[in-house]
């Protein structure tokens, strides 16, 4: 056995071992438009909060309520296409608000 073989060994491991892991991560996100409206609406009500797949390339954490959002953000409705609709409100999703609240109301009552 040369001594690039074992360098090789290591290698090819490691890199199946990253396609493994790539591989059971996209499994492990749910594909919302895989699913029906209700079965993502389900989902989500089990879990709190899911990271769902939403397109070939992207994905978005959706929520159930405002307890899983940070404390300075909110809970927006969230509207995302299903196997069965275009726009199924799965939950919510976390957002900044667009102005601290405290200011808002301070610029407007002087």
């Amino acid at each position: 056995m040369s001594a690039l073989a074992p360098a090789l060994l290591i290698r090819s491991s490691a890199a199946l071992l990253v396609a493994a892991a790539l591989v059971t991560a996209a499994e492990a996100r749910p594909d919302l438009r895989q699913m029906t409206c209700q079965q993502a609406q389900q989902t989500l009500a089990r879990n709190g909060a899911v990271v769902f797949t939403t397109g070939r390339n992207t994905y978005d954490r959706f929520v159930t309520s405002r307890a899983y959002c940070d404390s300075w953000e909110e809970a927006v409705p969230a509207y995302q296409q299903t196997r069965d609709t275009n726009q199924c409100q799965v939950g919510f999703r976390c957002s900044e608000p667009l102005f601290e609240r405290n200011r808002l109301h301070r610029m407007f009552d002087d």
